[in-house]
């Protein structure tokens, strides 16, 4: 199993990648969460925001496998406790690279090595359009979509 997105931004590696780590920013685009990590490889990362748990419910966490500034983040990814009783058995892996292409940027993700029934892989595949569309838009627009919740 294995999601691929390729989304072209109107903008720099750089603003995108801000979208994805500056907490401010990617507030709006992870819907209310954030990144937690050191962003050291073998480090943990954790998406943190309003939720069951109160405001810093895990809703996501896992391991940092590759990082590069501006270029590539990737990492293991398991759902929040509170998401889910077998949690620590429920693992895939992102992973996202920028590229400049022209004057814009290509974001390139790829959420592969799902464990065996991993039940999160529809609904993750509907978000991910969700994510992706809604960075696009922080980094060309400065403005997030609203998605109705």
């Amino acid at each position: 199993m294995k999601l691929e997105y390729t989304f072209y931004i109107n903008t720099n590696p750089e603003q995108v990648w801000e979208v994805l780590c500056d907490p401010e920013k990617s507030f709006h685009a992870f819907m209310g969460g954030v990144i937690r990590s050191s962003y050291q490889i073998g480090d943990d990362i954790t998406f943190v925001g309003p939720g069951a748990d109160g405001e810093q419910t895990v809703h996501i966490y896992g391991k940092i496998l590759a990082y590069e500034p501006y270029r590539i983040l990737s990492y293991t990814d398991h759902p929040g406790p509170s998401h889910y009783s077998q949690h620590a058995e429920m693992e895939s892996r992102v992973t996202l690279t920028l590229e400049q292409v022209g004057s814009c940027t290509q974001l390139h993700l790829i959420n592969d090595a799902w464990t065996e029934d991993n039940s999160l892989f529809g609904k993750t595949e509907r978000f991910w359009w969700m994510i992706l569309s809604n960075i696009k838009t922080i980094a060309e627009t400065g403005k997030s979509l609203d998605f109705g919740f």
